[in-house]
């Protein structure tokens, strides 16, 4: 009829260029992504509501062996709380943590109607760079994140909060902090995103109003598919 309005549902694949937004927390036996063991993976997964707010989705989290010849700083253990031998941890070998991951992101991906996610962390360089050490040792095919390309919380935090380490960020943006959960992959992860959605949401209306003003900006050109389409 006419005048009469259709709404369309907004979709996540239009808020960042077709990139999936995927939080990644990886727990280590150190900083070195080249000698040091990947112990811990969790990644959320970001989806956009029918009214357009984006919201943290399904949560996965993997215990990961170490690698033959890692390092295990003892500080660092510490710090996570992590047995890396304990007989009741239920880890698997980085390969496998790795091909499981990306094949629920690599649902995610399709689902959204995106060509290729994108990590979200906190001081997200660390995360990528143990995430690509990883794939480069166990010779995983068909990653789909961004090889540099990166959402960092930190900086988004400081912008936005004037707060860059986690805690103080997540405390400022109005969420509760459990001390005693941290450096926990998946408790860092969710806290990640969360203030990861508050913070885009937040910049919602400059988002739009760039739309507006730049409205041949809205939908580039996508990159490259990220597969043929198979799981």
């Amino acid at each position: 009829m006419d005048g009469e309005f259709e709404f369309v549902e907004p979709r996540i694949a239009d808020r960042f260029r077709g990139f999936l937004p995927v939080v990644i927390d990886i727990e280590s036996g150190g900083f070195n992504h080249q000698t040091d063991a990947l112990l811990e993976i969790a990644a959320v997964m970001i989806e956009m509501s029918p009214m357009g707010e984006l919201r943290p989705a399904a949560t996965h989290r993997y215990h990961v062996q170490p690698f033959h010849g890692s390092r295990l700083d003892p500080a660092s253990l510490a710090v996570t709380g992590i047995d890396p031998h304990h007989p009741l941890r239920p880890a698997i070998p980085e390969k496998e943590a790795l091909t499981q991951l990306f094949r629920e992101i690599r649902k995610e991906v399709r689902d959204r109607q995106c060509t290729r996610a994108v990590l979200v962390g906190h001081n997200a360089s660390f995360d990528l760079n143990f995430l690509n050490a990883a794939i480069a040792r166990t010779d995983v095919k068909r990653n789909p994140f961004h090889p540099f390309s990166s959402f960092d919380t930190a900086t988004l935090g400081g912008v936005a909060f004037g707060q860059t380490v986690l805690s103080r960020a997540i405390v400022a943006a109005g969420l509760d902090w459990d001390p005693n959960a941290a450096h926990s992959a998946i408790y860092d992860a969710e806290k990640t995103a969360a203030l990861f959605c508050i913070i885009c949401n937040r910049f919602r209306s400059l988002y739009e109003e760039a739309r507006e003003r730049a409205p041949h900006l809205a939908r580039p050109e996508p990159p490259p598919p990220l597969d043929n389409g198979e799981p």
